[in-house]
């Protein structure tokens, strides 16, 4: 295992640098996590430990006209944070490495990288590095609905909660005592 440290969380975000993702963590500062979520969401923090981060629209008009860009907050979300938790289904930490792989392919879809078996191991690792920030007792939960904690995320994913005026938008939020993160991937 690779031990955690601004240089391998450095090397492990890195498989998200050619994709259209955002990564990134910040401090928890509330009690319900989603909030923390929402400050995410709108750009409004950096990494907790100062540590990089990948988004593909900072800086960029549609993110300073619209500080949420490219993330469209559902009306009801507007009016309570808890609004999101129906979006958001738990996933055992098995699962999240397997997702973070996934969003680290050019279609969301491991059965269309032709080499995938010959970097999966070296894709893995880096999960495991990301999913090591959040240590055991940590929650992960995927926009890719009901089943979330069961899907093979190897397989293609047919199912989502649109979080974003993208086409695709798959995301997993990392939430552990003292840090809130999330990993989008749009296509």
């Amino acid at each position: 295992m690779v031990e955690l440290d601004e240089r391998s969380w450095c090397d492990a975000i890195d498989m998200y640098e050619p994709r259209a993702t955002i990564a990134k963590v910040t401090s928890r500062e509330h009690e319900n996590w989603v909030l923390d979520l929402s400050t995410l969401i709108r750009g409004d923090t950096c990494d907790a430990r100062g540590w990089r981060t990948v988004d593909i629209w900072e800086g960029e008009l549609e993110r300073l006209d619209e500080p949420s860009y490219p993330f469209v907050m559902p009306p009801e979300a507007v009016a309570t944070a808890d609004a999101w938790k129906p979006y958001l289904h738990e996933i055992p930490r098995s699962q999240a490495v397997r997702f973070l792989v996934a969003l680290s392919t050019p279609w969301i879809d491991v059965t269309k990288e032709p080499d995938f078996e010959e970097r999966r191991e070296g894709l893995e690792v880096k999960a495991r590095v990301i999913l090591s920030r959040f240590p055991q007792g940590s929650h992960f939960y995927a926009n890719t609905g009901h089943g979330s904690d069961t899907r093979d995320y190897y397989q293609r994913v047919s199912q989502w909660y649109p979080f974003s005026v993208r086409t695709f938008d798959f995301g997993l939020v990392l939430v552990s005592e003292t840090e809130v993160g999330m990993v989008w991937s749009f296509r």
